[in-house]
């Protein structure tokens, strides 16, 4: 009897042992964008986003009912009218941002994954694993770990660096949230604009491309190694900014100098087109002169970094802003609502 239960005692202990060594099933590993192993949920369901591109996404994913928490930037990033396409936003608690995080209040929502921007502060990412938190970070752009921390990392190959960071991070997004079909949808969806525009402008020479600058408020603007830039150059643009790299602020001899034939304003800061038409130091420039300031529209997103809409949309619009007769049978209200009524799941002129 002795000997049995010994026995029994002996295969229970090698049963343990063997639960113990082997990893928890429901447990995986994924890689975020700036070259760090995540050690996250087979099912994710609480995430907390601090970083608006991420948010953007998650939205268009339609997986805003496991966001539990958002960047207290929302609305400055994104846009005041942006409620419209989620309107939980305003309810969700916002345990930090894109450079900060209240711990106390992050834990408070027990979130299985937190997402963070690429250059998120390295104590805060700290912070929030000591915690016992997984956190994923988001770049949208390829480059080495060394450079995909910074906020103006050094760019080899532009337009590489932004299709494959931007194919991979919308992979990552949607994958930690379920969402693998829908992610590739909208990949797809970018390539085929891609062609269409690159096709129709294949014979433009370079001296012929139309002197463009993107404005911002305080002077600020892009310039090489983000995505506006390439947006601009994909569209026919020519930046004028290009010799500055990253987002920068500029000076208004600059701008003077470089005397653009069209000014485009991101849909967020209307009020930087206003200022444009009254400031006297802007009525010599050939952009204002001849009326060529245009407000995008939301969905061409000039972000730093690569957007699904804008990528989409955004330099189809800013194509046939600047080649009107190269696309006269494109029908942007048609394309657009098709894409919010897919992504957003609704039509893009009821969104208004």
């Amino acid at each position: 009897m002795l000997t049995r239960l010994t026995s029994i005692a002996k295969i229970a202990i090698t049963i343990s042992g063997l639960l113990l060594a082997t990893p928890a099933l429901a447990d995986r590993v994924v890689t975020d964008q700036i070259g760090r192993q995540v050690d996250i949920p087979d099912t994710v369901n609480r995430v907390v986003i601090l970083q608006h591109q991420t948010l953007n996404i998650a939205v268009q994913l339609d997986a805003m009912d496991k966001v539990v928490g958002v960047l207290d930037e929302w609305k400055k990033q994104l846009g005041t009218n942006y409620v419209r396409l989620a309107p939980q936003l305003p309810n969700l608690p916002m345990p930090g941002g894109l450079t900060k995080v209240n711990i106390e209040e992050l834990l408070k929502l027990k979130p299985d994954v937190v997402f963070v921007t690429n250059y998120a502060p390295a104590d805060m990412v700290k912070q929030i694993q000591d915690a016992g938190l997984a956190v994923v970070a988001i770049s949208l752009l390829d480059v080495p770990p060394e450079e995909a921390v910074k906020l103006n990392p050094t760019v080899k190959d532009e337009p590489a660096a932004i299709d494959a960071g931007f194919a991979t991070g919308v992979r990552l997004i949607a994958d930690v949230l379920g969402k693998k079909d829908k992610g590739e949808e909208m990949i797809a969806v970018t390539k085929k604009t891609r062609k269409l525009v690159a096709d129709r402008l294949a014979d433009i020479p370079e001296d012929k491309l139309v002197a463009t600058y993107m404005a911002n408020p305080d002077l600020t603007t892009y310039g090489r190694g983000k995505y506006t830039g390439l947006m601009m150059e994909r569209a026919g643009a020519r930046n004028v900014a290009n010799s500055i790299t990253g987002f920068k602020q500029v000076t208004m001899e600059d701008v003077l100098k470089w005397n653009p034939a069209v000014i485009f304003v991101q849909e967020r800061y209307p009020a930087v087109v206003d200022e444009i038409k009254k400031t006297a130091s802007w009525q010599t420039i050939d952009a204002v002169k001849n009326g060529r300031i245009y407000l995008m529209p939301e969905y061409a997103k000039a972000w730093g970094y690569p957007m699904p809409e804008a990528m989409a949309l955004g330099e189809l619009w800013m194509a046939k802003q600047l080649y009107p007769e190269r696309f006269q049978d494109i029908d942007m209200q048609q394309e657009a609502d098709a894409y919010y009524k897919e992504f957003y799941r609704i039509d893009y002129r009821a969104a208004q």
